[in-house]
């Protein structure tokens, strides 16, 4: 030990911000083992290493006692007082014990500490920075497949794309460059596990917020997303500025924004909404493309009943019922979609049932 690997610690501090105190005090700790392990040594030892000059020192700590019952541990008050007459039962007093060939111990234990330091120190950076970056997109290189999961190569780590936050038709090979959304970061033995996503709604709102300068800066918001990855979303946009059109500032000149978006998501359809404050408006723009007629609120079930033209309700509908499930995530109700023929027909029966009522009402009279 001496002044050039302090030297060394101190350009290790700076190079890769690993504290060198840190670093010092794990070393001192780690001396303290060895010294017991090659001297066999029950003794309670302090190891301490010059922060100027690199030296290594190791003192024995011994209780002040009334009488003495074991010299490792122990020192009688009456030694102690020769030493120094102000020492009182139960001081601790410390003796230099250091070893002739304790600097080679030291030296072979100081490279075994630097190192598991220096990993332990980038792990702990590496977790800091991705767990910073939760709920953000990062760009990453595919390494191979395990098990149905993509790793990603991020530079200063390695993520997982899990089977189930793939999209049904994402295809990757080695080498591709993709975009994911940091899902969740966990701390482990190993080092940072970064999960990524890229059925995440959360994964479709960074796209446009790095497509559309508008939703960046704040001045349009998107209120709601509904997603079924791969196949279709819905998005509700709103402007903070009265004179900006959300919907068309999300779409972009000759739709190249949302195009843009499209084309990362491998086709997937994108429908984009404006977001109203007025419940029954917002139901009707959220079954977009099909055009509403009428909402009636049944507000204590949360229950929406839409009536449409009769040509638009399998539009409403949509197929296998996506654009009427999208749309119930999106606003947050259940939505009971029907054509003005089908209500009529209701009516009508209802009509019928009333004027049966009232018949059995008058026969029983």
């Amino acid at each position: 030990m001496n002044r050039e690997f302090l030297g060394a610690l101190n350009e290790l501090e700076k190079e890769r911000g690993i504290s060198k105190e840190i670093v010092l005090d794990a070393l001192e700790a780690a001396l303290v083992s060895a010294y017991k392990k090659n001297f066999s040594s029950a003794q309670n030892v302090r190891v301490e290493i010059c922060r100027e000059t690199g030296e290594v020192k190791v003192f024995a700590r011994k209780i002040v006692v009334q009488k003495v019952e074991d010299s490792r541990l122990e020192v009688s008050l009456e030694e102690a007082k020769l030493l120094d007459p102000r020492y009182e039962i139960e001081d601790i007093i410390e003796f230099e014990v250091t070893p002739r060939e304790f600097g080679r111990i030291a030296a072979q234990n100081a490279k075994q500490v630097v190192v598991q330091r220096i990993r332990e120190a980038e792990r702990g950076i590496i977790f800091e920075e991705f767990a910073d970056r939760e709920g953000d997109i990062v760009t990453g290189l595919v390494q191979r497949l395990e098990q149905r999961n993509f790793l990603v190569d991020l530079g200063r780590a390695e993520a997982i794309l899990a089977a189930g936050e793939q999209m049904p038709n994402d295809v990757y090979r080695a080498g591709e460059r993709i975009k994911a959304y940091v899902l969740e970061v966990n701390r482990t033995t190993k080092g940072p596990q970064i999960m990524l996503s890229r059925t995440h709604p959360g994964f479709l709102k960074r796209l446009f917020e790095l497509e559309v300068p508008e939703i960046h800066d704040g001045t349009v918001e998107i209120k709601a997303i509904a997603r079924e990855a791969g196949l279709r979303s819905k998005m509700a946009v709103w402007a903070r500025d009265p004179n900006v059109d959300p919907v068309g500032a999300c779409v972009g000149p000759r739709g190249l924004r949302v195009q843009s978006v499209v084309s990362e998501l491998r086709g997937e359809k994108i429908d984009i909404i404006k977001w109203s404050s007025v419940v029954e408006e917002f139901i009707a723009s959220s079954l977009s493309p099909a055009k509403v007629v009428h909402v009636d609120l049944n507000e204590d079930e949360r229950i929406a009943r839409v009536m449409v033209p009769d040509n638009q309700l399998s539009l409403a509908i949509g197929k296998e019922g996506q654009n009427a499930r999208l749309a119930a995530k999106l606003t947050g109700w259940k939505i009971d979609i029907k054509s003005a023929v089908e209500l009529e027909k209701g009516d009508e029966q209802a009509d019928s049932q009333a004027m049966v009522d009232e018949v059995e009402v008058h026969e029983e009279t």
